[in-house]
């Protein structure tokens, strides 16, 4: 992992990405149309999603579903993969709201320090 040329790297790229924390923790609670997960992830771009949604399922965390209706319908739901997967991000998630006040003290205390210049 730690290596430039090991190829989990991409992965771990992916799976650190704000989007894809919060399209797999939309997921986690069901099956989404595109336009439902792009309104519970507000502030996602279509073409963020497109893109995020596209990695996820050529990655095996998310598939998605054809209903032929006119217009089609598509659905995006997690696979096993991306149900384990979402439950870390949810923890970490969960962990971060509860430990933001701590982050916001910590920031709060480090930018109000005089820094001392390098000699």
């Amino acid at each position: 992992m730690y290596l430039r040329s090991c190829p989990c790297r991409d992965v771990l790229d992916l799976l650190a990405n704000k989007w894809t924390a919060l399209v797999l923790g939309a997921l986690a609670r069901g099956p989404h149309r595109f336009g439902e997960l792009r309104r519970a992830v507000d502030g996602i771009s279509q073409k963020m999603l497109t893109q995020n949604l596209r990695q996820l399922e050529r990655d095996g965390f998310v598939t998605r579903t054809v209903y032929p209706t006119t217009p089609p319908t598509v659905e995006y739901a997690l696979t096993e993969m991306g149900a384990e997967v979402g439950a870390h991000l949810i923890a970490l998630s969960a962990w971060s709201q509860a430990n933001f006040g701590r982050i916001r003290t910590a920031r709060e205390e480090y930018d109000g320090r005089e820094l001392q210049p390098v000699r």
